[in-house]
């Protein structure tokens, strides 16, 4: 198996993180001790230029590199490199008081003021221009220097514009897709209310002061955003490839993030890279969310299929949450090294050294105000340095799954975007989460898959509440079946087409009602305080929230509803189709119905951890692999000392000392990094 190395050139786990030496441009002794401090710590890569324009550009035309050049230098000569970032994401002031037109548009379609950050048109062919020389101008000057390992493509890009140019591209953007107003008229069904459009002048993009109940048009709206992010972004790529070819490039993602569709923006990009600030509490009760972060990290490297980048995390704390609570001693070692055991070969922070003024000098950062290395903070980054340091052979190794779980954007937007079951809350990561966290819990790898990829690498694929199904779709689902796949499919399944459009005929649609054996006839809403009852196998389970009314046509029944007026119905099934099976999930649960269901489909399937050993709550092991060697990360999340066996003996990939499988004990928050 080939490892697949971001930087074959410095081929070591990426520590470090955002560097802002422009902000310190009249202190010398503070750029000269970070020098010192990045050593000291063992970080051997800084991120620098995100916001940094209006110190290269001062004025239009007018550029200074003299900061940049020195941190270029210092940062190689200390044995560290370079990724730099293009700095769209911030534009200076004389630009959008010369250029209006780069100003951002509200839904109300009033215009932005300058300032902020991120608040620019994707559109502007002026704003296009001038990021294109500004990138052009850094890619010229340091694409030979040694230390570029990595372009940073501006900074978590996100959000939408709705001025004049902006809603003539998304016109456009119809044109091609549907090539006519009566086909466009069609699919998105504008004969409800009157919406008729009879020239396409008339379209305008959703707003609460306008249109926002044609689905079809929101649905499109948030696909154009996607498509013209891109297109800048695409923009951005060209002007820096065109003097640095080869070097990677990248930008930071955020998780599920409903603003962009990941999967579409990937596509750009060589690697994959995410910013990660879970909130932990340290007092025992984070199970379940370092089992919801390591669902983010398997997306992100599902999105490529490769080693991803942890972009930024916080070593301390962040400033921006309603409650902004230190991470406790050893929870900044166990979830740094949790990105790595989920594909990471990154660790990276915002940020290397606090702000003194503005609106993040309280965020989190390896150098405190203090300005030394005289912390808790900056003595466990350095620590984790060390740790890093050791794992030079894991890097580029990939992380094999059997099982997977479905999830696509445009399917949420359109399920979020339903008037119907519970309306404002449709709970759909939540659910995910529940189907994903029996896998965790149990050390079993899983890519987070979308519509696209490709099923024949998996053995069970679990589908909560997708709720749109297109042609190909339905072909996939049960050509996956009928090879021997198993496919879980939830409640809400198959309701809708890729316009959003409800299919005719009954539920789910076409021939998925043979692959399941059943049809979907109604689904109940349940109040919060409301709940039914679930039996199977002599156990009752609770169900909440939402419940399908099902018929079983050739499937098994394997469980009953048993209150309400559909006690006796069935609430969960299986279908022999092909080679392979369909089971289906007619209600949401607390938890326990998924984890027996987990449990059993697994074992069905024969699919195990790499670890192979009774995995105690609040304990997990994930793995990765170069093809002849396996690297297990088995980790303590709780707050207790927990002990666990293999039947296999391992060595200490840090220092290549034996670990009998018979019994293996974890401290809290300890993480021990096997090898066989």
């Amino acid at each position: 198996m080939k490892k697949d190395i971001i930087c074959p050139d410095f081929p070591h786990i990426l520590h470090g993180g955002d560097y802002n030496p422009d902000q310190w441009s009249d202190c010398p002794d503070v750029l000269e001790e970070d020098m010192r401090l990045m050593k000291l710590s063992g970080c051997n890569t800084m991120t620098v230029g995100i916001f940094s324009w209006a110190k290269l550009e001062p004025s239009e035309g007018v550029f200074d590199f003299s900061f940049l050049d020195k941190t270029f230098d210092d940062v190689y000569r200390n044995g560290g490199r370079i990724i730099l970032a293009t700095p769209s994401g911030a534009r200076p002031a004389w630009l959008s008081q010369k250029y209006p037109e780069v100003l951002r548009t509200f839904s109300d379609r009033r215009t932005a003021l300058h300032g902020k950050r991120h608040n620019h048109c994707y559109t502007s062919p002026l704003y296009l221009e001038k990021t294109a020389i500004i990138n052009g101008k850094l890619a010229e000057r340091y694409g030979k220097h040694p230390a570029l390992i990595m372009w940073h493509l501006s900074n978590e890009y996100g959000g939408e514009c709705h001025c004049a140019l902006c809603r003539e591209a998304f016109r456009n953007w119809l044109k091609a897709k549907y090539g006519s107003l009566d086909n466009l008229n069609k699919q998105w069904w504008t004969s409800f209310w009157a919406h008729t459009y009879t020239d396409w002048s008339q379209i305008e993009p959703p707003s609460h002061i306008g249109e926002d109940c044609v689905h079809g048009l929101t649905l499109d709206w948030k696909r154009f955003v996607t498509h013209q992010t891109a297109d800048f972004m695409r923009h951005e790529i060209e002007s820096v490839r065109k003097y640095t070819p080869d070097i990677p490039v990248t930008t930071n993602l955020m998780g599920f993030y409903q603003g962009l569709d990941y999967r579409e923006i990937s596509k750009y990009i060589d690697v994959v890279s995410w910013d990660n600030y879970p909130s932990w509490k340290g007092d025992g009760s984070d199970i379940d969310l370092a089992s919801e972060i390591a669902c983010v990290h398997d997306l992100n490297r599902s999105l490529k299929h490769k080693p991803f980048m942890m972009m930024e995390s916080t070593p301390s704390c962040v400033n921006w949450k309603p409650f902004n609570k230190l991470k406790r001693p050893g929870q900044h070692m166990l979830s740094s090294l949790q990105a790595i055991a989920h594909g990471s070969d990154t660790v990276q922070y915002f940020q290397w050294r606090k702000s003194r003024g503005c609106s993040e000098k309280f965020h989190g950062a390896v150098v405190d105000h203090v300005g030394n290395e005289n912390t808790r903070v900056f003595r466990e980054v350095s620590e984790l340095g060390k740790r890093l340091s050791k794992l030079d052979q894991i890097v580029g190794t990939q992380t094999v799954a059997k099982a997977a779980i479905l999830y696509d954007w445009s399917n949420q937007w359109a399920l979020d975007d339903a008037n119907a079951f519970c309306k404002d809350n449709k709970k759909l990561l939540p659910t995910l989460n529940n189907f994903y966290r029996p896998l965790w819990k149990r050390g079993i790898n899983t890519d987070i898959i979308g519509f696209e990829d490709n099923f024949d690498k998996y053995s069970l694929i679990i589908a909560p509440m997708i709720y749109m199904v297109d042609g190909r779709l339905e072909k996939k689902i049960a050509d996956f079946v009928e090879t021997g796949g198993t496919f879980l499919a939830t409640y809400v399944f198959g309701l809708v087409n890729e316009n959003d459009l409800c299919h005719l005929g009954g539920t789910p649609c076409g021939s998925l009602k043979k692959v399941f054996g059943i049809i979907s006839e109604e689904t109940d809403t349940l109040y919060p305080d409301e709940s039914n009852k679930v039996t199977m196998d002599d156990k009752t389970f609770t169900a909440v929230d939402l419940c399908d009314l099902i018929h079983a046509e050739t499937a098994d029944v394997l469980a009953n509803y048993s209150s309400d007026f559909y006690t006796g119905m069935p609430a969960f099934t299986v279908n022999r189709y092909g080679k392979g099976k369909a089971y289906f999930i007619a209600f949401r649960d607390k938890g326990d119905f998924a984890d027996t269901v987990v449990s059993k489909l697994l074992s069905e399937c024969h699919i195990t951890s790499d670890f192979d050993g009774e995995l105690p709550y609040g304990m997990t092991a994930h793995s990765r692999t170069d093809g002849d060697s396996i690297y297990v990360f088995l980790e303590n999340f709780s707050s207790s000392e927990l002990s666990t066996s293999s039947k296999f003996n391992w060595t200490k990939v840090e220092d290549g000392s034996a670990v009998t499988g018979s019994k293996i004990n974890l401290k809290p928050y300890e993480t021990l990094i096997l090898k066989r």
